[in-house]
């Protein structure tokens, strides 16, 4: 009985890792906008939408293999972020905070309801890129997929984590990230680094999109809403601004959610994440990776 539950358990914490490096690198992006210009881009579950899109036409139109398709998926969705900043969120960089709020559910609506106009909101059966080799370790089964999904990932967080920490581009987001002001008096392009930061963060979200459709062969226009909340949860619970945190946020939120559908209900797995905003927001706001930090009033 024993070794059934854990190995129905490590079953599980596989599947867990596999969703929980799609929300990672969604949430990559909401972690990044947040940590330079404080803003909630809530049209970021809808730009992961229009990768996933994009890979589709790129496998079925086009006859693209993976790589192609998930590079084509990460630039056109870089492109739309950057226009996206360019035109409905930098005209409102000095407005309340309330109106960048409501814009950002507006370019959400907008999205998805653009798209489901342009292709109908019928869901589209995403093409087999390659086939799914099944692997028995043990008691443990692992598929292809999963590890491509997992490799892809992790590929992308080192990139992230190389481009942040070592080029002068990153080393200019992070002068933005903590003074605005300051790093505009230093020379650096405020407005450049910004668009940029968007276009990175959309690149992310777009690659998720297209290992989602891969993975579970089925998309449509509203399919970025419930992944795009997730991985906002993803990015308190582990600290947003912070990009470990996101990382780990995403992982950790993964994983629980394969164990509640494993051990309890599938019907449970949404409630689940939710509850796990709650209580983040109530017994640490800042998150797991975060610091109370005061603000000035």
């Amino acid at each position: 009985m024993e070794s059934t539950f854990l190995d129905q358990f490590v079953q599980q914490l596989i599947n867990g890792i596999s969703l929980g490096s799609i929300y990672a690198l969604i949430a990559l992006g909401y972690t990044m906008v947040y940590g330079i210009i404080k803003l909630i881009n809530f049209a970021h579950g809808d730009i992961y939408m229009i990768g996933a899109y994009v890979g589709f036409f790129a496998t079925s139109m086009f006859k693209m293999s993976f790589i192609p398709a998930l590079l084509s998926a990460m630039v056109i969705a870089a492109i739309v972020g950057m226009i996206i900043e360019r035109l409905a969120y930098r005209p409102l960089r000095k407005a309340p905070k309330i109106a960048v709020l409501i814009t950002a559910i507006g370019v959400s609506l907008l999205l998805e309801y653009g798209m489901m106009l342009l292709f109908t909101p019928q869901p589209r059966t995403f093409p087999n890129v390659f086939e799914a080799t099944t692997y028995h370790i043990g008691a443990f089964v692992v598929n292809s997929q999963q590890l491509i999904i997992l490799a892809v990932s992790v590929i992308l967080m080192l990139v992230l984590t190389y481009v942040v920490q070592y080029t002068k581009t990153g080393k200019a987001m992070r002068a933005v990230s903590y003074d605005t002001d300051a790093a505009r008096l230093m020379g650096i392009d405020v407005d450049k680094v910004i668009s940029f930061t968007f276009a990175i963060g959309s690149a992310l979200a777009a690659a998720a999109g297209v290992l989602v459709g891969i993975y579970y062969n089925s998309i449509d226009p509203l399919m970025g809403i419930m992944p795009g909340l997730k991985a906002f949860v993803a990015a308190v619970l582990g600290g947003i601004g912070i990009i470990p945190g996101a990382m780990a946020g995403g992982l950790i939120l993964g994983v629980i959610e394969a164990l509640v559908s494993g051990f309890i209900s599938s019907t449970f797995r949404d409630a689940a994440a939710f509850a796990i905003l709650i209580i983040i927001l109530l017994f640490k706001p800042s998150g797991i990776f975060g610091k109370n930090v005061r603000e000035k009033v």
